[in-house]
């Protein structure tokens, strides 16, 4: 597994982030095509948090800890719990992005990391280093393409008009 390429798409995913994120109206990032769906304020407090509390957490647990069981989180849960539809949208952009840097710090800090330390989930089985880095930059990947999404319905339902001649989503 090549862990250097995982750190540098983590660190190029930053200015992707950067770009979706910034400079973005009220209407923009609070628009949701459907109640089940997540607006883009959802989805950047939902980075925010699993950014501190999920993947660079459980990496270090498992590095520095190996064996020890990281704390419970429940990211679905968060969404109303912390109240993210009501969070300030520049304020969580800012603290995630400040969050990634600081993962980034961290991963580029690490000096002959034990990958293979893990701990054993009550339901996934071992989960070690390797899986969360992985985990980590794929979380990432399904974000982009969920507020690329996102961007792409809140065009067509701001313009009016059918977006399919670009191509079918």
């Amino acid at each position: 597994m090549d862990h250097n390429y995982i750190i540098s798409a983590l660190e190029n995913n930053l200015s992707v982030f950067t770009s979706l994120l910034r400079k973005s109206n009220p209407d923009e990032y609070l628009y949701k095509p459907d109640n089940q769906s997540w607006c883009m304020l959802e989805i950047v407090c939902h980075l925010y948090d699993e950014e501190r509390e999920d993947f660079r957490m459980r990496l270090q647990t498992v590095l520095d800890a190996p064996y020890k069981h990281p704390p419970m989180i429940d990211p679905e849960g968060w969404v109303l719990k912390r109240d993210y539809i009501h969070q300030d949208y520049g304020l969580k952009v800012n603290e995630f992005l400040t969050e990634r840097q600081s993962s980034l710090s961290y991963l580029k800090t690490l000096s002959d990391p034990q990958w293979t330390n893990y701990y054993e989930h009550p339901v996934l089985g071992n989960l070690d280093g390797n899986h969360f880095l992985t985990n980590w930059l794929a979380h990432d990947y399904l974000h982009i393409r969920q507020l690329t999404q996102r961007k792409y319905q809140y065009l067509q339902h701001m313009s009016g008009n059918d977006c399919s001649y670009a191509g079918v989503w």
